[in-house]
C-alpha cells in the first residue's frame, strides 16, 4: 500500500495530505465510496453536515473493516446552526450520525461575516469546547479569510489546525496560504482541479503528457508538493484509484512554477467569495 505523506498539526494529531471528499456524494452511495476509498488505501475522509451524508461515512468506514483510529475524520458546522447552543446540538448529531464517539477535526464552514451580527467568535468558543472535552481532538475552519484569522487572533489564544480553502492552478489563494504557512495553521484546498476546468488547459496537458499521468494527477500533484493536504472526490473506483495515485513520480520545480503562474486571481475562483456568502440551508 502507498505510504501517504502525513502533516503534523498544531495539536500534534497528523493529518494525511492526501484524504477522500464526499462533497455532492449522493447519501445512497456514500458508503460504498467510502469503502472503496478505503480499500484501496485511503486514511483521511472529508464530510460536512451541509453534506448530508455523515451516516454513510460511519457506515463505510465500519464496512470496510478498518480501525476507527486509523481513519482521519472531519466535518464541519452548518451554516444554520452557528449561535452556540445549535452549534452544540448540530455537533452531537454528527457525532450520532457517523456512529463515532469524536471526529478528529471540526470546522466552522463558513465564516459567514454578513450573518449573526458578524458573530463567528461564540461560534468558535463553543467549538473550543468540543476541542476541550475530546470530542473534537482538533477544531479548525474553512473559507476564512486573513482578517477573519486575525480577528480569531486577537481574540482567542486558540490557533485554528486548519484551513480548508479555495485553492487550484487557476486560484492560488497565495494571501490567505502566506498567512497560513507564517502562523502554523495547515492549508487544505477544497475544488483541487477547480471543478475541472483546469484538466484542458495546455500547461497542464503538456506536463501531465510529460509524466506520464493524467492532468488530475498532474494538478493534484502539484497541490502535495506545495505543502497542502488535499481530498479529491469521485465514485468511480477506477478514478478513486487514480487519484490516489500521486507519489511514484515528482513535479520539477519549473513544472510546479508554470502551474503557479496559471493564477487568474479572484476571476479564477469557482466558488463564492467569503466575505459575501450568506447561504443557509433549508
Amino acid at each position: 500500500m502507498t505510504e501517504v505523506p502525513t502533516i503534523e498539526l498544531t495539536t500534534g494529531a497528523h493529518i494525511p495530505q492526501l484524504g477522500f471528499g464526499v462533497y455532492q456524494i449522493d447519501p445512497d452511495e456514500t458508503a460504498g465510496a467510502v469503502k472503496t476509498a478505503l480499500d484501496i488505501g485511503y486514511r483521511h475522509i472529508d464530510t460536512a453536515e451541509m453534506y448530508q451524508n455523515e451516516a454513510g461515512v460511519g457506515q463505510g468506514i465500519r464496512d470496510a473493516g478498518v480501525d476507527r483510529a486509523d481513519v482521519f475524520v472531519t466535518s464541519k458546522l452548518n451554516n444554520g446552526f452557528h449561535e452556540p447552543d445549535a452549534a452544540r446540538k448540530a455537533f452531537d448529531e454528527t457525532l450520532s450520525k457517523l456512529g463515532f464517539d469524536y471526529v478528529d477535526l471540526f470546522l466552522i464552514h463558513w465564516p459567514l461575516p454578513t450573518l449573526y451580527g458578524g458573530d463567528f467568535m461564540s461560534t468558535w468558543k463553543t467549538l473550543e469546547e468540543f476541542r476541550r472535552d475530546g470530542r473534537a481532538r482538533s477544531i479548525g475552519v474553512s473559507n476564512f479569510q486573513t482578517h477573519h484569522l486575525e480577528r480569531l487572533a486577537n481574540e482567542t489564544d486558540t490557533v485554528p489546525a486548519v484551513n480548508q480553502i479555495e485553492v487550484h492552478p487557476y486560484f492560488t489563494n497565495e494571501e490567505v496560504r502566506a498567512y497560513c504557512a507564517e502562523h502554523d495553521i495547515a492549508v487544505e484546498a477544497w475544488s483541487p482541479i477547480a471543478q475541472g476546468k483546469v484538466l484542458d488547459d495546455p500547461v497542464v496537458t503538456k506536463i501531465a503528457e510529460a509524466a506520464g499521468k493524467s492532468p488530475a494527477q498532474v494538478v493534484l500533484r502539484w497541490h502535495v508538493q506545495r505543502g497542502d493536504i488535499v481530498f479529491p472526490k469521485s465514485v468511480t473506483p477506477s478514478r478513486i484509484q487514480e487519484n490516489y495515485d500521486l507519489f511514484d513520480f515528482e513535479l520539477s520545480e519549473h513544472d510546479v512554477d508554470e502551474l503557479t503562474s496559471l493564477d487568474k486571481g479572484e476571476e479564477g475562483r469557482t466558488g463564492p467569495n467569503p466575505d459575501t456568502f450568506d447561504y443557509i440551508p433549508d
